[in-house]
Parts: C-alpha cells; structure tokens; sequence
C-alpha cells in the first residue's frame, strides 16, 4: 500500500504552494504550520514533507523555528528540505528536530559531499531531492537547471549508501494535472534499491488510487489538500 505525505511549503513561516516552482506564482493559504500539521497528525498522517522555499533561495535554512515547533508534536515524522547546503546547515536541521533531511543542489553540485554525509549520516537519514525539467535535474529552488539527469545522480549515490529519492516533475508542480507516471515507474524499475517519492501533479484521490495500483510506494501531495480536491477522508485508507 502506498504512503501518502501531505506537504507544507513554508516562506515567512506561512503555508503557500508555488506553481511549477515560480515565486511570482505563490499562493498563501493563510493556514499557521502547525495547526496543519496537528490536522494530519489527526488523521493519522504521521509523515510530513517540509520544504523551507525562503532556505532554498536563500542557500540556507530560514524556518527552522516552524520546524522546532511541530517538531514537538507527539508522535511525528518529518522531512525537511531547502537550504541545506553545508554541513553546518545539515546539523541544524537534524538539532531542530527533522527525521529525514532532503538534499538537492548539494548533490548535484558537490557529489562528492553528498557521498561524504551519506556515509556519515546512512542512507535511512538522507533523501535525494531531485528535481526535473525538462530531463534535466534543477537546484537552488528550481531557479537553476544542471547538466544531469536523475539517472545519473542516481548512479553517484547509490554506491555511497543512498536508498531514499523524491523527484518532483516540476512542469507538473501545483498544476493539478495528475502525476508523471512513466517516470515513476521507470525508475523504479530500474533502480529497485531505492524507494522513490512521487512528487508533483497530484490531482485527486484517483491518482492516488492510480499510483498504489502502479506499486509505487509514497506520494506527497499538497496543493489537491490545501484546495480541497482530496479530503482527509479520503486518505484514511492508506494510513499505516
């Protein structure tokens, strides 16, 4: 059964959700972080997907305070990406109460320290955050595209340890359109080692349901949840 991650994006410790990853296209939903946060948990929704969009921009963690507050939270899983581009930032994160920390322009601009935390921190600590248009892996809060694929990230870091990615099809961030299934299924097909998260699309309940029957393991979504396009409800179901 497939793992559904509801997400906060975080920009002045407020819930907003950019479309395909544009500041300009920001919408605040007026919701405070940890109230949200307590509602999933309500609804037996243990694992939450953080992204601090002012760290990303910024190149280092500017939420960390949202992040120790619902870090407190009973019974809590959390993982947090955006401005993690130091060992420092690394630690912070993990000091502020964060299970799993999302590294994304760190591995695709300096794989050799990625490779160096995944052997210091383990594969069960560290996610791949890879973010793709147009084939290419984009860094720096989607601001910046790469010469890589994910494949070829892939291939670095699986040697060093890594078993965990989110890769986000940013054409298909917060435009309700459904997900890139091919893509999913593709990769993990191809690299069976590791759990991939579906991110980006989400439109429904429907994809949901489509994507379990495809086997793939975890999906976040944010936006369907935030508008309403999927309940709470709805997601029961898949509680584990």
């Amino acid at each position: 059964m497939i793992e559904v991650i509801p997400a906060i994006d975080l920009i002045d410790g407020k819930c907003v959700r950019l479309s395909q990853g544009d500041y300009d296209r920001c919408t605040d939903y007026g919701a405070d972080p940890v109230d949200m946060a307590k509602m999933f948990l309500d609804n037996g929704l243990n694992r939450i997907h953080l992204v601090d969009l002012d760290g990303a921009k910024a190149s280092c963690p500017r939420n960390l305070h949202t992040l120790e507050s619902i870090a407190r939270l009973n019974g809590v899983e959390l993982e947090w990406g955006g401005g993690i581009k130091t060992g420092q930032a690394l630690k912070d994160v993990f000091n502020a109460g964060t299970t799993y920390a999302i590294i994304g322009s760190v591995a695709a601009r300096q794989p050799q320290l990625m490779q160096e935390w995944l052997k210091e921190y383990g594969g069960g600590k560290l996610i791949l955050g890879a973010d793709v248009r147009n084939g290419k892996v984009a860094v720096s809060g989607w601001m910046e595209d790469t010469s890589d694929t994910i494949d070829d990230l892939l291939n670095k870091f699986i040697p060093s340890g890594l078993t965990q990615a989110i890769c986000t099809d940013i054409s298909k961030d917060g435009m309700l359109e459904g997900p890139n299934e091919g893509m999913y299924t593709r990769l993990q097909s191809e690299f069976p080692t590791v759990v991939f998260t579906v991110s980006g699309g989400i439109s429904s309940i429907h994809d949901i349901e489509r994507l379990d029957s495809l086997g793939l393991q975890k999906v976040i979504t944010g936006k369907a949840l935030y508008e309403n396009r999927i309940s709470l409800p709805d997601l029961r179901r898949y509680v584990k």
